[in-house]
C-alpha cells in the first residue's frame, strides 16, 4: 500500500463516524510515514506513537487506526492518541 492509498483508507473510514482526519496535510503525512515503516519492519501497520510490547496479542491493538475512541485523550482533547484523527466540529 502506497501512502495515497492509506490515506484514501483512512479518509474513508472516516466518512461515517465522528471523526475525520487530522486537517493538517502534512501532521498525517508523517503519520502515514511511520505507520507505512513499522509494516515493512514489523509486518504489521503499527501506531508510529505506540511503543511496541513485542508479543504478537498486545502489538495487535496498535494497529492504526487503533481504538482510539476509549483513550481519555479523546475525551478531553478531541483526538487520538497521536493526532492522526480529531473530532468532527
Amino acid at each position: 500500500m502506497n501512502p495515497e492509498e492509506l490515506k484514501k483508507a483512512w479518509g474513508k473510514f472516516t466518512e461515517k463516524n465522528e471523526f475525520i482526519l487530522n486537517p493538517d496535510e502534512k501532521y498525517v503525512d508523517g503519520i502515514i510515514d511511520g505507520v507505512l515503516k513499522n509494516e515493512e519492519k514489523h509486518g504489521l501497520k503499527l501506531c508510529p506513537c505506540r511503543l511496541r510490547d513485542e508479543t504478537k496479542e498486545k502489538d495487535l491493538e496498535l494497529i492504526c487506526p487503533c481504538n482510539f475512541e476509549i483513550q481519555k485523550n479523546w475525551d478531553k482533547k478531541g483526538d487520538c492518541w497521536c493526532g492522526l484523527f480529531v473530532k468532527r466540529k
